[in-house]
This record gives structure tokens, C-alpha cells and sequence, in this order.
């Protein structure tokens, strides 16, 4: 009876080993409890060049001229609504500054 608990016990070690010496050969995360960990996450390859490739180049940052040509536009647009009457009020008169004067 003893012989056969010892027998069980040198398996189990015998088995313990030859997985240690094959997760510390092949590079292996060696986890006997199973518990989990982010190991396989982390593994992965980091995809963050990929995607950056995907989008194309920012043009505004590249090109002055489109970028002072956008401004222009802003500004003339800005312009003919306070020829209207529409434009942003100036500071210290817009609705708060209204309210509490009542």
C-alpha cells in the first residue's frame, strides 16, 4: 500500500520536472495552479504602428498656405456676422453678465 503512495508521489514530482525543464527550454510560462494572468495579452505583438500607418498625415500641420487659407476663411465668416448683428458679444456683455443685472 505504501509503495503504491510513494510510486504516485515520484510520478507527480517526475512530471512537476519534466514540465519545469520544458517551459524553461521553449520559453514557456510555466502556471500549475491555473490561475489567470495577462501573459497571453502581453505576449501579442503591439499593433500601435499599424494603426498609426492606417490614418494619413495630418495636411494642416504639412501645409501653411491650407492652413492660412481656412483661418481666412474663419475670419471673413466671423466678419460678416458682426456686420449682421450676429457675432460674439464683447466681454463682460454676453447672457450671464445680462442676468445679473436684473
Amino acid at each position: 500500500m505504501a509503495a503504491s503512495g510513494l510510486k504516485s508521489i515520484l510520478a507527480a514530482a517526475v512530471t512537476r520536472g519534466v514540465t519545469e525543464a520544458r517551459a524553461r527550454i521553449f520559453g514557456h510560462v510555466l502556471n500549475p495552479t491555473g490561475q489567470r494572468t495577462a501573459h497571453k495579452i502581453l505576449r501579442k505583438k503591439l499593433i500601435g504602428e499599424k494603426v498609426a500607418q492606417w490614418y494619413p498625415d495630418d495636411l494642416m500641420r504639412e501645409d501653411p498656405q491650407l492652413f492660412a487659407r481656412k483661418e481666412q476663411l474663419r475670419l471673413s465668416k466671423l466678419e460678416m456676422l458682426k456686420r449682421r448683428g450676429k457675432g460674439p458679444p464683447k466681454k463682460g456683455q454676453g447672457k450671464r453678465a445680462k442676468k445679473r443685472n436684473k
